[in-house]
């Protein structure tokens, strides 16, 4: 017996950008140590696992190295799976997560995730920028500290230039991972933020699309522009395109995508 696997480029519209992650929709759940292998063995930043339960759907993710609770890409790319190549005809299920229910609307071919947010931040008094110069390449304007460790930029040219040294950003304290973000508020160009996710204690130096990075980026950018609605960009070397509405303690995250591979490995319940 054999166990489908599909490989689908999450946040973006084109193949070989936004961010790829495997999905497997299984028929129930196998020992979190054979999961943790095929997500070490797949080798994208996550794997996303799914059993159906009732009319929702739990949901599970794992790097190479670790289990997480929440997850943007691999999350709507497990939607896509269950629309598009599963039996789901509805417009509107839900995910259960670690993170708790996690709403999905399909609409106008966008898919929205409905995540909670991470509002509560504070300006770090411990990480000193002029060592973040040497291990990013460049010194934020501001460190915020909150559920991520945020570095903002002047401008994008800052954040495109940076090339951070892993070994020596996995010292610096963190909750979860580290966000470089530049704001748009000249309200000048069609994107309101842009932004890069660090996460190499999770196993992701660089991740090339995050949709949880906008649990944390919502409020805060919220904050300082005033408004509750953007577009963002994610400037990894693939690229991801954002759709974000603030909801109170939620937040919708819109986005598209595409298969990029579907096959089969041996089935975990094989004996």
């Amino acid at each position: 017996m054999n166990q489908s696997l599909l490989i689908v480029d999450a946040f973006t519209n084109s193949l070989f950008s936004g961010n790829p992650a495997a999905v497997l929709v299984l028929s129930e759940w196998p020992e979190d140590k054979w999961m943790q292998n095929i997500a070490k063995e797949n080798n994208l930043s996550e794997t996303s696992f799914l059993v159906k339960e009732g009319s929702d759907y739990r949901i599970r993710w794992f790097t190479p190295l670790v289990e997480v609770d929440l997850c943007g890409h691999a999350t709507l790319a497990a939607a896509y799976v269950l629309k598009n190549h599963y039996e789901e005809r509805r417009n509107q299920f839900q995910f259960l997560s670690k993170s708790g229910p996690l709403p999905i609307v399909i609409k106008e071919n966008l898919i929205y995730l409905n995540f909670p947010t991470y509002p509560i931040f504070h300006k770090s008094i411990t990480i000193d920028p002029k060592e973040i110069n040497s291990i990013l390449g460049k010194e934020p304007d501001e460190i915020w500290e909150g559920k991520d460790t945020i570095f903002v930029y002047q401008s994008k040219s800052d954040l495109e230039s940076l090339v951070p040294d892993f070994s020596k950003l996995t010292k610096i304290q963190t909750n979860r991972g580290y966000i470089a973000v530049w704001i748009n508020d000249s309200g000048l160009e069609n994107t309101d933020y842009e932004f890069r996710f660090f996460g190499p204690g999770l196993g992701i130096p660089e991740d090339p699309a995050t949709g949880s990075a906008h649990c944390s980026l919502a409020p805060f950018v919220a904050e300082r522009l005033k408004k509750k609605n953007f577009k963002s960009l994610q400037k990894s070397s693939r690229g991801a395109e954002f759709f974000i509405e603030l909801q109170e303690e939620r937040v919708s995250i819109g986005g598209s995508a595409v298969l990029y591979l579907q096959g089969k490995i041996r089935s975990p319940f094989d004996k």
